[in-house]
C-alpha cells in the first residue's frame, strides 16, 4: 500500500528546464516546492575529465533506459507500432536537469508569427493556403505577452548574442553577454551571406562567452571552446544548464526539496481538482502518494502527454473524428544542408555547442510563400560545434563507404570540410499525433506512449527548398565540391536528427482546440498545469528551448497567482 505523505504547495513532475523555473520562482515566493526527479542527482564535478565521445556521444551515458521507459512508433494509424529498442532520431535525456544538461545550448526566441501562425497566415495568403488536413491554430498569446518572459530566461541563462537580428521580434534589452569569439568558419559563412544580401547574426548561445553571474546570484565560468557539449554535461560549468542556474536558486530559498528516483506512474484527482501523484521509488520499488495543492507536469514532452493520458484527464485526441486535443499537434522538425569541401584546413576539432553564425532570410514568413507549396521555413546557420573524431566522417561524393579509401579521405577532409546547415519548422497534421500504445508496457506496468508520426507533403516541400539555398551558400564560398542532404521520404527513429520533440499538451484562448490556457493552467483541471515544449502548436526553424524557458516562466507566475486567489487564470 502507497505510504501518504505530507502535503506541499507545489508539486512539480521533472526537474529540467521547466520544473527548475518554476521551483525557482514559486521558491522565492514562500512556497513550499517538492520536485520529483525519475533519475539519479547529479552534478558538475560528475562531468570532470570526463570527455568520453564513446560513452557519451555514441553510447548515450546521459540517456534515458529504454529497457525500462521508451515509445512504440509507426508512420500511420494503418501500421502495428512498435518499441523504440535503442535512441536514435531523438535523445531522451535522464538523471536531475533532464536534456538541459546535455544541449548545445542553442537558445532562441520563436517569431511573432509563430505564436499567431493560423492568423498571420491566412491573412497574408488566404485561408486555403494549406489544407485542411494540417491543424494550424493560433497559440491564445502574443510575442509582446511573451517578451518579458524571454528576456527573463535569456538573463537566468547568460545568453551570449547580438541583437542585430532584423526579423527578430522587438527586444526590452540587450543580450547579457557578447557573443562567442568569431572563427576562420564562421567569417566565411557570414561574409558569403552578406554577399549575397542576406542579414547573418551571431547564434545565440547558453555556453557562456564571460565570466557571468545572473540575477539570482549563480556563476557561469567563460567557455573553453573544448567541442564536448551536445550529449555531455559541461564540466567547467560554462553552459547554462538548470543543475548551474535555477535549481541552486531554488535550493537556497530553503523551500525547495528534491526526491530523485521518483518515477511518477498516475496524477491522483478528486473531483475537478488534482490532489497529489503516486510515485515508484526507482530503487526499492516502494509506492508513495505525494498530496499537493498544485500540481505541475514539468518532465519531457513525451512523458507529460504519458501521464496525462494514463490519469484520464482530458480527451485523447482521434485522428478520424479530429475531436479531442490530448495528443494533437506532435510536430518534429527537418534538417536540410549541404557540406563543403575545401584545400584550406581549419580548426574543427575545437568548438562550442552554440558557437555559430545564422540566417533568418527563410526562416517564419521572412520570405514570401505565395509561389510555395509550404509555409514558414528553416533556420540557415555556419556553426563550428567541434568535430569529435568518431562520430565525424565527412567525405566527398563517391567516396567508398568503407576500407582504406574512405579512411584516406575521412582523415584528409576532416578539417577541410564545412557545413551549411538548415533547420526547418514542422506543421501539424491530423495523422501525426500521440496516444497510449494497447499492448506494450513500461517496466512499471503502465502503457507506453505510441508515437504516430510521418514527414508530410509540407516538410517535403520545405526541405526541397531550404536544401536549394543551403547549396547556393555553400557553392558561394567557393568549395572544391558539395554534397547535400538527400531528400526526405517517410520519416524514421533512425538516425539522429534532433531532440526538438513538440506539441501533445497544446496551449491556447480555447479549450475546444488546446489542453492548457496560456498560462499553461489545464482547461478542465485548475489546480494541474502542464509546461513545456508539449505546449507548442507547431514546431517553429528554432530550437525549443528559449521559448520552453519563456513559457516555464509564464507558468510559474500563474502559479503564484493561482495559490492566492484559485480558479481560472483567464
Amino acid at each position: 500500500m502507497a505510504k501518504i505523505l505530507k502535503k506541499v504547495d507545489v508539486l512539480t513532475v521533472g526537474v529540467g528546464w521547466t520544473g527548475g523555473i518554476v521551483a525557482a520562482e514559486c521558491a522565492k515566493a514562500g512556497l513550499k516546492v517538492v520536485g520529483l526527479e525519475r533519475g539519479d542527482m547529479r552534478s558538475t564535478e560528475d562531468f570532470v575529465e570526463v570527455h568520453d565521445e564513446w560513452r557519451y556521444a555514441v553510447n548515450y551515458g546521459l540517456m534515458q533506459d529504454l529497457s525500462k521507459e521508451t515509445v512504440t512508433f509507426r508512420n500511420s494509424p494503418k501500421q502495428k507500432a512498435l518499441p523504440m529498442r535503442k535512441l536514435g532520431s531523438f535523445l531522451l535525456g535522464d538523471n536531475l536537469g533532464g536534456a538541459g544538461v546535455h544541449w548545445n545550448g542553442w537558445t532562441y526566441r520563436f517569431f511573432p508569427y509563430d505564436f499567431q501562425i493560423k492568423t498571420m497566415t491566412e491573412k497574408r495568403y488566404g485561408k486555403n493556403k494549406l489544407s485542411k488536413d494540417y491543424l494550424l491554430q493560433d497559440w491564445g498569446i502574443t510575442y509582446d505577452e511573451m517578451e518579458p518572459y524571454f528576456d527573463k530566461f535569456e538573463k537566468t541563462a547568460g545568453i551570449s548574442g547580438e541583437a542585430k537580428n532584423p526579423f527578430s521580434g522587438k527586444r526590452s534589452s540587450d543580450y547579457p553577454q557578447v557573443p562567442l569569439q568569431n572563427t576562420p568558419i564562421l567569417s566565411k559563412f557570414e561574409q558569403t551571406t552578406k554577399k549575397m544580401g542576406y542579414h547573418p547574426y551571431r547564434m545565440p548561445a547558453a555556453n557562456s562567452s564571460g565570466s557571468y553571474t545572473n540575477p539570482d546570484g549563480e556563476v557561469l565560468n567563460p567557455c573553453q571552446y573544448c567541442a564536448f557539449c551536445e550529449r555531455f554535461g559541461c564540466e567547467y560549468g560554462a553552459k547554462a544548464s538548470p543543475i548551474v542556474t535555477v535549481i541552486p536558486t531554488a535550493l537556497k530559498t530553503g523551500n525547495y526539496e528534491i526526491r530523485s528516483n521518483a518515477n511518477v506512474i498516475e496524477i491522483l484527482k478528486k473531483g475537478n481538482k488534482v490532489i497529489g501523484v503516486k510515485y515508484v521509488d526507482t530503487k526499492t520499488l516502494e509506492e508513495y502518494i505525494q498530496l499537493a495543492d498544485i500540481v505541475v507536469l514539468s518532465s519531457f514532452v513525451l512523458n507529460n502527454a504519458k501521464l496525462l493520458m494514463v490519469s484520464n484527464i482530458g480527451e485523447q485526441y482521434d485522428p478520424k473524428t479530429r475531436k479531442g486535443t490530448l495528443g494533437k499537434n506532435y510536430c518534429y522538425q527537418l534538417n536540410p544542408g549541404t557540406t563543403a569541401f575545401f584545400d584550406d584546413q581549419y580548426n574543427v576539432f575545437m568548438g562550442s555547442g552554440a558557437l555559430g553564425t545564422n540566417i533568418d532570410d527563410f526562416n517564419g514568413d521572412n520570405f514570401d510563400h505565395s509561389n510555395l507549396d509550404f509555409i514558414h521555413g528553416a533556420l540557415i546557420y555556419g556553426l563550428q560545434s567541434g568535430s569529435r573524431p568518431i562520430l565525424s566522417n565527412p567525405v566527398p561524393a563517391g567516396t567508398p563507404s568503407w576500407g582504406s579509401e574512405f579512411k584516406k579521405a575521412s582523415v584528409y577532409n576532416y578539417t577541410r570540410a564545412i557545413s551549411v546547415g538548415g533547420q526547418g519548422a514542422s506543421m501539424p497534421h491530423y495523422q501525426n499525433y500521440l496516444s497510449l500504445d494497447p499492448t506494450y508496457k513500461d517496466a512499471y506496468g503502465m502503457p507506453l506512449l505510441r508515437m504516430t508520426y510521418n514527414f508530410t507533403d509540407q516538410d517535403r516541400a520545405l526541405f526541397k527548398h531550404i536544401t536549394a539555398q543551403t547549396e547556393a551558400i555553400a557553392k558561394a564560398m567557393n568549395p572544391k565540391s558539395i554534397v547535400s542532404a538527400a531528400q526526405i521520404t517517410d520519416y524514421s527513429v533512425v538516425p539522429y536528427q534532433s531532440t526538438h520533440n513538440v506539441g501533445g499538451t497544446t496551449m491556447g484562448s480555447d479549450p475546444k482546440n488546446s489542453v492548457v490556457n496560456n498560462y499553461l493552467q489545464h482547461w478542465d483541471v485548475e489546480n494541474l498545469f502542464v509546461v513545456g515544449a508539449g505546449n507548442f502548436a507547431h514546431n517553429s526553424g528554432y530550437n525549443p528551448t528559449g521559448t520552453a524557458g519563456a513559457l516555464a516562466y509564464r507558468c510559474a507566475e500563474g502559479i503564484i497567482k493561482y495559490h492566492k486567489k484559485g480558479g481560472s487564470l483567464v
